[in-house]
């Protein structure tokens, strides 16, 4: 036991005392706190962009259907030929010109329009010019049928039905696509931790065993004891980084947000929770429904996805980096790796896309519960279900201890053949192994 603690000591302060590792220990936070900070400005520069459209409009429809909005404004020509708009457009450096001819009825005169350009238009722009006329259309059509505009726009109203629980609770539409999302994020990060200080324990071996460190190590530890030290030592030192990034990042992105005046929903892609994208609602119930989903996610059993997150972290990085081991053990140099990397980084992407593809259709559905079932993509599809709770209307409790006992039983066997391969390994030079080789090992 001693010497265990003695190896994972000293892991750990190789890995915090290493200068790169301390330079982008500090450095990550900054440089992703500036790429949000970029990010946010870039985009609001770009949506500040005013684009000027002109209209010759020559027919007896569409006088007061094009508004003017913050970034899209219209310019009317009257009384000038074609030519002479389009030369007026180009000259002024306008964005386009709106041709409305005069060919008779509605139908005919929204078929001849044509909008000119310099270049290729944004499809933004096209969908606003069609959804102009689209609207004004329908309500040609509709008026044509003997309806008026009142019964129009109460017919053409959105409707969105009344969903409740049996127990009477009311149900948000989209409310398990944003709990999938909280519990991928979750996921995600395993995936990432898994992958960035599973490498690090495999590089960790390969340097030991090139320059034959390890031979002198094996003298005095068992090298199952070894490989665990390195694991557990690794992760301690990725575990110290990933605290320090949250917290120095979440503090300066704060700062950021206080100097510069950022609004949040800017670092967001500039696009916040509106009226339309929670179910086509009015805007004068969006605060009302805002309120609701801010209710339903404040609802979330935090406490309990944080503590399960914590299990599921360990559990799938102590039998992801097992195998990291192993395969730094069976090579001589880092190339030699790739042939075995993809087979190990597989599961950890079809558990986010096969996760995020079942899970938001159908949480409780034979693929969502396979996926959080299988342990080598559980620590990521149940941590999707998990936000919507244990128990009825959740993630049956015995799914969970299921998942958990698969996931410590699995860890235990890797473990066990990882040392196999590990032993035998980190004492072979001068040649790449194949699978059939490693195969072979794990006999010995």
């Amino acid at each position: 036991m001693n010497k265990l603690l003695l190896i994972i000591k000293r892991e750990y302060l190789a890995k915090v005392r290493n200068k790169s590792f301390v330079i982008m220990t500090f450095l990550s936070p900054i440089l992703m706190v500036g790429m949000v900070v970029l990010i946010a400005y870039l985009t609001k520069v770009n949506d500040s962009e005013e684009r000027v459209i002109t209209i010759l409009n020559e027919s007896d429809y569409f006088s007061s259907d094009f508004l003017s909005t913050e970034h899209l404004s219209y310019v009317n020509f009257k009384d000038i030929s074609l030519e002479s708009a389009k030369d007026s457009t180009a000259s002024l450096g306008y964005y386009g010109l709106l041709h409305i001819p005069d060919n008779g009825n509605l139908e005919t005169v929204a078929q001849n329009a044509v909008f000119y350009s310099k270049d290729s238009p944004s499809t933004s722009i096209l969908e606003i010019l069609e959804d102009t006329f689209q609207d004004r259309l329908r309500l040609g059509r509709i008026q044509d049928l003997g309806v008026s505009v009142q019964d129009f726009e109460a017919m053409d109203k959105p409707y969105e039905i009344n969903a409740t629980t049996f127990s009477g609770e009311q149900n948000l539409k989209g409310i398990n696509e944003i709990k999938a999302i909280i519990g991928g994020g979750f996921g995600y990060l395993i995936m990432m931790f898994i992958i960035i200080y599973g490498g690090f324990v495999m590089r960790s071996v390969i340097e030991e065993k090139t320059s034959r460190i390890i031979e002198v190590i094996i003298s005095s530890v068992k090298p199952f004891q070894l490989m665990l030290g390195k694991i557990i030592g690794t992760s301690l030192a990725g575990i110290t980084q990933f605290a320090i990034w949250i917290v120095s990042g979440a503090l300066l992105l704060s700062i950021v947000i206080l100097i510069f005046g950022l609004e949040p929903a800017a670092l967001g892609n500039g696009s916040p929770m509106g009226a339309e994208a929670v179910g086509g609602i009015t805007p004068n119930s969006a605060n009302e429904t805002l309120q609701l989903y801010a209710n339903e996610l404040f609802q979330i059993p935090w406490a309990m996805l944080i503590s399960f997150f914590l299990v599921y972290f360990v559990l799938g990085y102590l039998i992801y980096s097992s195998i990291y081991a192993a395969i730094g053990a069976a090579v001589d140099n880092e190339t030699d790796t790739q042939q075995f990397i993809f087979p190990i980084i597989l599961p950890l992407m079809l558990g986010i896309y096969v996760g995020f593809f079942s899970v938001f259709n159908n949480p409780h559905g034979p693929i969502a519960v396979a996926f959080s079932l299988f342990p080598l993509t559980s620590p990521i599809v149940m941590l999707m279900r998990l936000p919507g709770g244990l128990g009825e209307g959740g993630v049956p409790v015995w799914q969970l201890i299921t998942s958990i006992a698969l996931l410590i039983v699995t860890f235990v066997g890797i473990v066990w053949l990882a040392a196999k391969i590990y032993r035998v390994g980190i004492l072979m030079y001068g040649k790449k192994p194949s699978y059939k080789e490693l195969f072979k090992w794990l006999k010995y």
